[in-house]
């Protein structure tokens, strides 16, 4: 480009030749100047390649944080589902448990047992988040240039924050409402081997034959009983945060989605 513009000066300058010595000084000022132009020229055109080119690589480099992001958000959905799910599942044993200590004449231990176990056994939840600590603790969260995105993860990080405050109540209820009681009123040898059994349908564990009074004791105990009570209100709560952070997921999963395809547009 610049031997371009260097061929049309030099083309004007033949065409039309100065006279004499001011006419051989113009010619020299006039060819001095268009060389400090073209200079210019070049390094202005030089300037804009490498800019366009560190642009180019700081794009590609959000592009794969992106995906990554994508990833453990796709994930994080997974594990939400299976934790609402599983704390659906607790409130409804929390809540047959409770009706045998309102009354429901206790004819089935096994199913006494069952749901009494299945809301004994409660998991924490661990959020995927490696690119959003990266991400942060690499200082590159700036590199993602959507602000909704950007917004998202720092909201969804917020939220699991919020909940893991909740898991905190609900542990320190479980351990003191529901375990201190049950491993003095209950064999927990013969509690988890009937559990097993009754969930595997016969492959493991085994079916052991639980003692009726102290199951009867079990539902005497108040202490215990609030234990259930508390389990379907904590559970009831974690799940709706669970369904907020279901749907900001979801939210940036489509917004991800539309962020990388704008790129093959």
């Amino acid at each position: 480009m610049i031997k371009f513009f260097r061929r049309i000066r030099q083309r004007l300058l033949s065409e039309n030749p100065p006279a004499g010595r001011a006419g051989k000084f113009s010619k020299y000022l006039i060819y001095a100047i268009g060389e400090i132009v073209l200079v210019v020229i070049g390094i202005l055109i030089a300037l804009s390649i490498n800019n366009w080119n560190e642009t180019r690589k700081l794009r590609n480099q959000e592009l794969k944080y992106l995906k990554n992001l994508q990833s453990d958000i796709e994930l994080n959905i997974a594990d939400i589902t299976e934790f609402l799910n599983s704390g659906n599942s607790s409130i409804e044993s929390a809540n047959k448990v409770l009706d045998y200590y309102e009354g429901k004449p206790l004819e089935d231990l096994n199913d006494l047992n069952y749901h009494a176990t299945n809301v004994y056994v409660w998991y924490r939840f661990t959020i995927h988040d490696n690119t959003y600590q990266e991400l942060i603790n690499s200082g590159n969260i700036a590199i993602i240039s959507n602000d909704s995105i950007k917004n998202g993860l720092l909201n969804l990080q917020a939220l699991y924050n919020k909940l893991k405050s909740e898991e905190d109540h609900f542990r320190y209820d479980m351990e003191v409402l529901m375990y201190e009681p049950a491993y003095e009123m209950l064999d927990m040898n013969d509690l988890i081997k009937n559990f097993t059994f009754q969930v595997t349908k016969g492959q493991a564990g085994s079916d052991v034959t639980l003692s009726r009074e102290s199951y009867e004791g079990m539902l005497k105990n108040l202490k215990h009983k609030n234990g259930f009570v508390m389990a379907v209100y904590e559970h009831s709560k974690m799940n709706s945060q669970f369904m907020e952070m279901k749907d900001l997921c979801n939210s940036l999963i489509e917004m991800i989605h539309q962020e990388i395809n704008s790129e093959k547009q």
